[in-house]
């Protein structure tokens, strides 16, 4: 029998994937048979590093430095990967928080200055924009796509420390169900996967405070925090051809963070 989950002949674009959720996402596409992987990063050394994991392992990869939130750059990055590959076939987008830096706590929303929403909007949702505005006419032509968008639980269900974030990821997901349904005859489908706490090096610094781990393990049914696999392996299915009569949906992987029909 042929394994579910198989990237055999697909390249695949992984975004922000220089650490955390995307380097186990690229690593993982890469060991179920995909042609190519394209590594990107803010951060280029991060993305060599990824890349250079998967080739050592016997696959492909290449490694693409851009910011998401500029277009220009996001459209110099896919005619690269297309000039090198010829297609791609599974975008993944990753990319999210701040811009390429993790940040600690916000002020109060009204607080805030207009100017400083910007950051958020222009990784969490323009970000998903660029990539999706640059990707999808190659899969139209092809007739054949996947795109995943990693959302959190603040679009969800709303963060009172990260107001502006939360609406950046809800914005997100909505774009994501109105492309899925632009695109569907096409045989491209679009989902969401929403995280809550997942143990990245931003995450994993601030957790070095006991009482700090202990408040934000309170709020999780299963009394752990995240790993990047966790978020990979539903990230991978919904890449896959396995999913493939699944379209505009958000699925939560949460530890029970939060609940949702």
């Amino acid at each position: 029998m042929d394994p579910i989950i198989d990237f055999k002949g697909r390249v695949a674009l992984v975004t922000g994937a220089g650490q955390g959720v995307g380097r186990e996402v690229a690593l993982r596409i890469a060991a179920c048979r995909a042609e190519a992987v394209i590594v990107n990063d803010y951060h280029l050394e991060r993305a060599q590093a990824v890349a250079g994991e998967i080739n050592d392992a016997g696959g492909r990869a290449l490694a693409l430095q851009s910011d998401v939130s500029d277009y220009a750059a996001v459209l110099a990055m896919v005619e690269a990967a297309q000039d090198r590959y010829g297609q791609i076939d599974v975008l993944v987008n990753n990319a999210g928080n701040a811009g390429p830096d993790a940040i600690g706590d916000l002020p109060k929303f009204w607080e805030t200055d207009p100017a400083e929403w910007q950051r958020w909007f222009g990784t969490n949702l323009y970000g998903v924009m660029h990539c999706c505005r640059a990707v999808v006419p190659y899969m139209i032509e092809r007739k054949f796509g996947r795109i995943v968008t990693v959302i959190s639980d603040a679009g969800r269900v709303g963060d009172a420390s990260y107001v502006t974030y939360s609406g950046a990821k809800a914005g997100a997901a909505g774009f994501m169900r109105g492309l899925a349904r632009a695109v569907g005859r096409y045989n491209i489908a679009a989902n969401c996967v929403s995280l809550a706490a997942i143990m990245t090096p931003g995450l994993a610094q601030r957790l070095e405070d006991p009482e700090r781990r202990k408040k934000i393990l309170a709020n999780y049914v299963v009394r752990r925090i995240g790993e990047p696999e966790d978020a990979a392996n539903a990230i991978i299915f919904l890449a896959s051809d396995a999913s493939s009569w699944v379209t505009g949906q958000t699925w939560s992987v949460n530890g029970g963070f939060s609940f949702g029909v």
